[in-house]
């Protein structure tokens, strides 16, 4: 007696039954692991991409833009900053480091990032083909960059205005890749990296195309690594009146938590803003949207399981003549019951492949569709100890609905179902 065979045929006797369990369960797979991925994914880019950043300080505006555009690179900028006060901010004993970063430009959706040699430390990156930069329109590569768009060391690309891809706003001057970073799981992944003068001299030449840009032959060679002199601080013989978008600061002393962020919004036209505060601001705003889709993923779980039970009840009590046919032939209680579970695990192992392969597939095509493909890579590969957890939450209501829908099977007279006696 096949009776793996005996269960698929009644799977197929069924098929609205079956279709509704599959599709009812399976949704609420996807929730469960899908909101679990958005959550363990948001937390990972925290605490990942924070790195040694302490303090951001930028223009004056939103201190949670200012985060996400300066150290996630998700956000437009809230502007720029004199970088004359930036380096005035930056000599505070109680900061330990102090890197800036000025981008408005990209290449083929890839923004390009102008600071200092410094800058990958943060994410403790490391240079895997090439070269660190050196000197102005020599950029490195973070290992996304290279590997979508097939760049190489020795080539040579334009780079466009603004932080989306565009055809019409090129700039003159040539970038050369002399650099690829190691991979890091990180944003800097998605980066292109050059020197503060290359941004300056890229938007220099455009401002002045009759060639007035001598003045900056004077910096291609210097060490702008704004790495930090013998004082840590940001070195001084740059242009005043350049521009940069924010800074990236380490502080050295705990005390500068409390000091520091406050001087710099009340005695200067720069905002601080705190990371790990703003990021913690957000989580918890965002929280309360991942708890109510988890209730709601749960609510959706029992209400499939009640679905299953009711399919393989209506199942047992419509075929309680030919269970009790096969419990003349010899069959026991206990192979009526294992087709029933059968059933009922079919059912669960189907919708949970469903799920299962759209959180790992279906999400990058749900990004596209909403136009975020960009964000594709802060999606982070769910633990196995999630997707477990999830899989046996599935077994346990499939095996109480297959429990309570046995009833009739423990009960079962034969005679009396043969005879039609009620």
């Amino acid at each position: 007696m096949n009776l793996w065979k005996i269960s698929i045929q009644n799977i197929k006797s069924k098929p609205l039954y079956t279709v509704l369990s599959v599709v009812i369960l399976a949704l609420s797979i996807i929730l469960l692991l899908g909101i679990q991925q958005l959550k363990n994914s948001f937390e990972y880019q925290m605490e990942n991409n924070l790195g040694d950043i302490d303090m951001v300080i930028g223009a004056k505006g939103s201190p949670l833009q200012l985060v996400l555009a300066s150290i996630l690179h998700l956000d437009n900028p809230t502007g720029n900053i004199s970088y004359h006060d930036a380096k005035k901010a930056s000599k505070n004993p109680l900061i330990k480091l102090a890197i800036p970063i000025s981008y408005g430009d990209n290449y083929k959706g890839f923004r390009i990032v102008g600071t200092t040699k410094a800058f990958p430390n943060l994410y403790h990156a490391e240079i895997e083909q090439g070269l660190p930069f050196e000197n102005p329109m020599e950029v490195v590569l973070g290992s996304t960059v290279a590997e979508q768009l097939g760049l190489k060391i020795g080539d040579k690309f334009l780079s466009s205005h603004g932080l989306a891809e565009n055809t019409e706003d090129i700039h003159d001057d040539e970038l050369t890749v002399v650099g690829i970073l190691k991979p890091t799981q990180k944003v800097i992944d998605r980066l292109i990296i050059t020197s503060l003068q290359s941004i300056w001299d890229v938007h220099d030449h455009d401002t002045h195309n009759d060639g007035t840009h001598g003045k900056h032959d004077e910096h291609e060679h210097e060490d702008d690594h704004v790495h930090h002199n013998e004082n840590n601080h940001v070195d001084d013989h740059l242009d005043e009146d350049k521009e940069i978008t924010s800074l990236l600061v380490s502080f050295r002393s705990p005390t500068a938590f409390l000091t520091l962020p406050r001087k710099i919004n009340q005695q200067t036209n720069m905002q601080a803003a705190m990371p790990k505060f703003e990021l913690n601001r957000l989580y918890e705003f965002t929280g309360v949207g991942f708890k109510t889709i988890s209730i709601i993923a749960y609510l959706i779980l029992i209400i499939s399981g009640i679905i299953m039970f009711t399919s393989l009840y209506k199942m047992v009590k419509e075929r309680t003549f030919d269970l009790a046919i096969l419990r003349t032939y010899g069959a026991s209680h206990f192979q009526l019951i294992k087709i029933v579970a059968y059933e009922g695990f079919t059912i669960a192992l189907a919708a949970f492949a469903i799920g299962f392969v759209f959180v790992k597939v279906g999400f990058k095509y749900v990004f596209k569709v909403m136009d975020a493909s960009d964000k594709v890579y802060m999606l982070q590969e769910l633990p196995h100890q999630e997707v477990l957890q999830v899989g046996l939450l599935v077994f346990i209501i499939t095996a109480v609905s297959v429990l309570l829908a046995i009833y009739p099977i423990l009960k079962m007279n034969i005679s009396t179902i043969l005879s039609h006696e009620k």
